[in-house]
């Protein structure tokens, strides 16, 4: 796999650990915005009938950049809400982040004043909190939480500086912002947003990026094998590695059919098809992550600054995942249906 988005870096700062993290910044955006102005971030609708071929493209630009698919994803995830919810499309040269999370503190509250929705408080995980130009973002608004389009570049919209600290994913700028009688149109009524087929076709989105990811990871084994210095071991970690990708892959594609096949999950399995599919790619990845250092060493991790940071990225990544509440979600799931492994995907 392969991506065709590339940017020169920033010129060197003076402070060598903050230069790092603002130029690999300056990189992500100017990524994001030549991928915006190119056409790449026009995919397919999920459901539309080209489901894997949305995945693949997702999956093409985590392949070179995992900040870069993730960000992505989130645009093209806003795009896929707002045509679902609303049937709007957003206007050319935007950049959108989807600012979901909803920890129990502190809250983000909407509320109507003189006819208009208006955001206060802060909010956090907000991915590309100073590359995007629009976001739509949760709210409370007496208990019930609702979605919101919100246009970022207004006054009352502050990403907050020395929120963000993570190694891996530093470049997504995922910080967070604060809220200040902020103008906000809803997007759909209370639980629209949740309570759609859509949110679990996107989630699945997600994993394609991982899988995009994992297979940048496993390039660096692959590339060790084919100059023919794997040993045994090491060739049975690529091995071990290729079934896991390969089953990823599988997974991605039954899933795309199906959600084509049923795009208003008539049949009811897109919760369980998604939590599925997400713990395979999930596997997937972790253990390439795994078997790649195993088979290789620290060397890679410490002598080839792309994939380090390809693994510490994507390991963040991965996070995303509730890892054994999901399963758990999964397993209650199944439980509740009339389940059967060889029809239900």
């Amino acid at each position: 796999m392969s991506a065709s988005i590339s940017a020169e870096p920033h010129p060197t700062r003076p402070h060598d650990s903050e230069s790092h993290d603002t130029e690999a910044h300056d990189t992500v955006a100017t990524q994001l915005l030549a991928a915006e102005q190119a056409g790449a971030l026009d995919l397919p609708l999920p459901g539309a009938g080209h489901t894997i071929e949305r995945w693949h493209r997702l999956a093409q630009l985590s392949f070179r950049d995992t900040v870069v698919g993730r960000l992505a994803e989130a645009h093209t995830d806003a795009v896929a809400i707002l045509a679902e919810i609303t049937g709007r499309s957003i206007p050319n040269g935007s950049l959108w982040g989807v600012w979901a999370a909803q920890p129990p503190k502190p809250a983000l509250d909407a509320t109507r004043r003189n006819g208009r929705w208006v955001l206060d408080g802060r909010k956090l995980w907000c991915s590309g909190a100073t590359m995007c130009t629009h976001a739509l973002v949760t709210a409370l608004c007496d208990e019930n939480w609702l979605l919101f389009e919100v246009d970022l570049r207004q006054p009352g919209v502050q990403p907050v500086p020395d929120t963000w600290h993570a190694v891996g994913m530093s470049a997504s700028d995922s910080g967070a912002v604060d809220f200040t009688a902020a103008d906000a149109e809803a997007v759909g009524e209370a639980g629209d947003y949740i309570d759609r087929a859509g949110f679990w076709h996107g989630a699945i989105g997600v994993a394609a990026c991982w899988y995009g990811s994992a297979c940048g990871v496993a390039k660096v084994l692959h590339a060790a094998a084919a100059r023919g210095r794997a040993d045994e071991h090491a060739l049975a970690h690529l091995g071990s590695i290729t079934v896991a990708l390969r089953g990823a892959a599988a997974a991605l594609e039954t899933a795309a059919h199906a959600i084509d096949g049923d795009p208003y999950d008539r049949g009811g399995q897109a919760r369980i098809r998604a939590r599925a599919t997400r713990a395979v790619v999930e596997q997937a990845a972790s253990t390439t992550i795994d078997r790649v250092g195993r088979a290789l060493g620290a060397g890679p991790l410490c002598a080839d600054p792309a994939h380090a940071r390809r693994v510490a990225d994507l390991t963040v990544y991965l996070r995303q995942s509730h890892a054994e509440r999901d399963l758990a979600d999964l397993g209650r799931d199944v439980a509740e249906k009339d389940f059967t492994w060889w029809h239900n995907r």
